[in-house]
């Protein structure tokens, strides 16, 4: 028997309970896969699944898998395994009959060799899953068996995600947003989308996919083509964010200087700020993920001075030097790259910039290595994340000669990493004295922190607020002064009224 000739109301009913079957949804990786996990639970949902917080109170335990670096990797796989063993206990005790389903980045990237070695899971589910996704969920619970994919290169396919050209991706008939309470009209925007983390920021994704062909990185392969949600989507999900109660619209992708290239303007992005800034309720727009090589002036003017627009750099230098970079294949070098920011601070002397850096690449001498310490010294950024090289399948770079041993790159990578804590610390420190405003993201036995405009989501530290004005809640708005800090965090002084 297929889920298709199986009674509904007997797929949705749990195991021997009568109730609809509950979910538990556990996001790994980055902020897209949490735009994923969160699309998902309002696909299952509309259809009359429980979603419930704790994998313990759940019928099936949906893992959104990352499968970017070797710890991601790891870490996805660990947590798969977590999730089978709580099963086993639950068996074990009596308890729930529960299945485990992998989705995400790493169950698409390697699918059936995935399932074949790890067993404990229930299924393996890949992109093109995402639609019938309660479907597959039904089918799986009931006991049936899902056959894994075989993977493929997604560049090679038209590109499959959540996230589709079309308002589809937002729609299931009969599941408007009028009909989730958040006063739409029936004929505007359907949210399948469903808030998993009720806090003041969300995740809000721009495109899908990366025509770049960086020679370390496998994620085009699992991903797919670089393909742009229409600009009146975004927006229609952003002021659906907006009745959430988000103030903090943070727009992802895979490289957010490419909106718009395959909808013939690549202005979009600038001229669609505005407009997202001005929706009732957000306070706060910011833009993550920018290729340096991209970043255009006009893009540059439009993060540095939009009102309501956090003048926000996430920029993905990756190296600084040009013979590294193009081993890489990607474009750069010092003296660019300085400029660009140069270009920055003129506009908005107080942006906050962020960056990655990748070292021990094949090849790299330690000429090379000390160019990229020389720019970080130079750059003065606020945060940076430093990852030594490791061979990812299927890339390019894996096939190079002049590959480091693993001890040289893990004492290149503690070397920088050493440098960037204390340049990114003193960065912190030019900030005391600086007025910012921080948005509360949290109120803990008294402890009221948040983050400031230049500080992103969970990567670049939080401020602390001493002295709160009185009835402060997570969401407002703090104007504060900044008077210490710690490492990357600040400790800010509040000095006016809330908004």
């Amino acid at each position: 028997m297929t889920s298709t000739d199986t009674d509904p109301a007997t797929l949705l009913a749990g195991p021997g309970t009568g109730a609809p079957t509950t979910v538990a949804m556990v996001t790994l990786g980055c902020a897209r896969n949490e735009v994923d996990s969160e699309e998902l639970a309002g696909r299952l949902e509309a259809d009359g699944f429980l979603l419930v917080t704790d994998p313990a109170d759940a019928d099936t335990v949906v893992v959104n898998t990352c499968g970017f670096v070797e710890a991601a990797k790891k870490d996805s796989v660990d947590t798969l395994l977590q999730a089978a063993d709580l099963k086993a206990q639950l068996k074990e005790s009596g308890g729930r009959s529960q299945t485990v389903v992998a989705v995400g980045c790493l169950a698409e990237r390697y699918g059936k060799d995935l399932a074949d070695s790890l067993p404990e899971a229930d299924a393996v589910l890949g992109f093109d899953d995402y639609p019938d996704i309660a479907a597959r969920l039904r089918s799986i619970v009931a006991g049936e068996t899902h056959h894994a994919h075989t993977p493929q290169d997604r560049r090679r396919l038209l590109p499959i995600s959540p996230v589709e050209r079309d308002a589809s991706a937002l729609s299931v008939p009969g599941h408007g947003l009028d009909e989730l309470g958040v006063g739409a009209p029936a004929s505007g925007p359907r949210a399948v989308r469903r808030r998993l983390d009720g806090g003041p920021m969300a995740p809000l994704k721009l495109a899908s996919g990366c025509d770049r062909r960086c020679s370390f990185c496998a994620i085009p392969s699992f991903r797919g083509s670089f393909v742009s949600r229409r600009p009146s989507d975004v927006l229609q999900e952003g002021q659906w964010l907006a009745t959430q109660g988000v103030r903090e619209l943070f727009l992802v992708s895979e490289n957010s200087t490419s909106y718009g290239k395959d909808l013939g303007d690549l202005r979009l992005l600038e001229t669609m700020l505005p407009e997202l800034a001005a929706i009732d309720g957000v306070e706060r727009v910011r833009v993550s993920y920018l290729q340096p090589a991209e970043t255009r002036p006009g893009l540059i003017e439009a993060i540095a001075t939009t009102p309501g627009v956090a003048p926000y750099f996430d920029l993905s230098f990756q190296h600084a030097s040009a013979t590294v970079l193009r081993r890489m294949r990607r474009f750069g070098d010092p003296e660019s790259f300085l400029d660009l920011l140069v270009r920055i601070r003129s506009l908005a002397p107080e942006a906050g910039v962020r960056s990655n850096v990748i070292v021990g690449f094949p090849g790299e001498t330690e000429a090379e290595l000390e160019t990229l310490c020389d720019f970080l010294v130079e750059a003065r950024m606020d945060v940076t994340g430093v990852f030594g090289y490791s061979d990812e399948d299927g890339t390019e770079a894996a096939s190079y000669d002049g590959k480091l041993d693993d001890d040289e790159v893990r004492a290149r990578a503690e070397h920088v990493t050493a440098l960037v804590e204390e340049l990114n610390a003193q960065r912190a420190e030019e900030r005391i004295g600086e007025t910012v405003e921080v948005l509360v993201e949290s109120l803990e036995d008294g402890i009221v922190e948040g983050r400031a405009a230049h500080q992103g989501p969970e990567v670049d530290g939080s401020t602390t607020i001493e002295e709160p004005p009185a009835g402060v809640r997570v969401g407002d708005l703090v104007p504060a002064t900044v008077v210490a800090t710690d490492g990357v965090d600040l400790v800010a002084l509040s000095t006016g009224a809330l908004r």
